[in-house]
């Protein structure tokens, strides 16, 4: 047998993102409301320049053109490359020390970032200190490229989930960016990729063609509708990942679902009168993945019942609660046809029914019920 408890939760395609362009340009091309964009897909436009979807987990932050650079931004688009069929060449392994080479204009491909690795023959005295490996191998060290500083740029350590923007990468960039409506340069602006989770669906459309890129041009959300429930901190503990729920939906059909994700970041929950002086109970906010897609076809945000097992007991007995007899010396009794009284402990009560135990008490025992 099992408890069950019943939550409120919000049917939709879960939390929006909303999306900014770039400074400095003006809007062109923007989708339609409900669309979905995929890898490698537009998203919009910007002075007629596409910005495109990748998937992944850290935006670009900076523009990629200089061989060498590490970081989980490059491993993003090493991997949306790959995923699109491109051949991005191997990549640098964790610990290997990357020197990136500061390109004089735009990005250069002629050669491989130079990778270091420790030399066990170096000498630890000053004969060997402060030499590179070219010095020490005999060999003249490089020379820094026109017009660049310099000072040699920082060599960097590949960390794990690190990518390098190799020769090869960049060759990869240069044959993908015509596909995708850009000039073939290998170079790539923070404003020529969003990175989304996974495909994205519009939500809503702020911006219109022709106005400043740099306000809100649209809100994005997931293409799969799920359940959101939010739930008190201290009642989140009987939740666990996985967990297999029933959805009630607004037409009172039934529908099968588990639990996909519970948030680490406690809210405050609004006061319901408002204004409320007391302390706002901390919630928690739990997502429900939907089994068949199509039982919510027809439905894009909705109020819903969501039922959960709040425990569960195997191989028990159960009769219903009407069957139950207060004793006058206290606990309860079952009375059988014949009009013997059974002491029974009880334990967890659900649904009408309640778990019982004790001498005599045994499956197929026929008690008395008052329903």
């Amino acid at each position: 047998m099992s408890d069950t408890r019943e939550m409120e939760g919000t049917l939709g395609f879960g939390a929006a993102r909303i999306v900014k362009g770039s400074d400095g340009g003006k809007v062109t091309w923007l989708p339609a409301v409900g669309a979905s964009v995929t890898r490698g897909k537009q998203l919009y436009r910007v002075n007629d320049r596409p910005a495109v979807v990748f998937y992944g987990s850290t935006p670009l932050y900076r523009t990629l053109d200089t061989i060498g650079s590490v970081g989980r931004d490059v491993r993003v688009v090493a991997d949306n490359l790959k995923a699109l069929g491109y051949d991005i060449g191997s990549q640098p392994a964790t610990g290997t020390t990357v020197r990136p080479q500061a390109p004089a204009s735009g990005a250069s491909t002629d050669e491989e970032p130079q990778t270091e690795d420790k030399d066990p023959d170096a000498s630890p005295g000053p004969s060997g200190a402060g030499k590179s490996a070219d010095e020490r191998a005999g060999r003249p060290s490089a020379s820094p490229r026109p017009g660049t500083d310099s000072t040699p740029p920082r060599a960097v350590t590949v960390k794990e989930g690190d990518g390098v923007l190799t020769a090869s990468l960049i060759d990869a960039i240069k044959r993908w960016q015509p596909t995708a409506g850009m000039e073939p340069t290998g170079v790539l602006d923070v404003n020529d990729v969003v990175v989304t989770t996974g495909a994205a669906r519009v939500g809503k459309v702020n911006a219109q063609l022709g106005t400043d890129a740099s306000a809100d041009l649209l809100t994005i959300t997931a293409t799969t509708k799920t359940v959101t429930i939010p739930v008190d901190a201290l009642d989140v503990g009987s939740i666990k990942k996985g967990q297999k729920v029933s959805v009630t939906l607004p037409d009172q059909s039934a529908t099968p679902g588990k639990v996909s994700a519970i948030s680490t970041i406690i809210q405050g929950a609004a006061d319901a009168e408002g204004g409320g002086s007391g302390d706002p109970s901390q919630q928690l906010s739990v997502t429900v993945s939907l089994q068949d897609a199509d039982a919510v076809q027809e439905v894009d945000a909705a109020k819903v019942q969501v039922q959960f097992a709040a425990e569960t007991r195997k191989g028990v007995l159960t009769v219903p609660v009407g069957a139950l007899l207060a004793l006058s010396e206290g606990g309860y009794a079952l009375r059988t046809p014949e009009g013997k009284l059974l002491p029974v402990e009880t334990g967890l009560f659900a649904k009408g029914l309640v778990e019982v135990s004790g001498p005599g008490i045994a499956a197929g025992v026929k008690v008395e019920s008052a329903s």
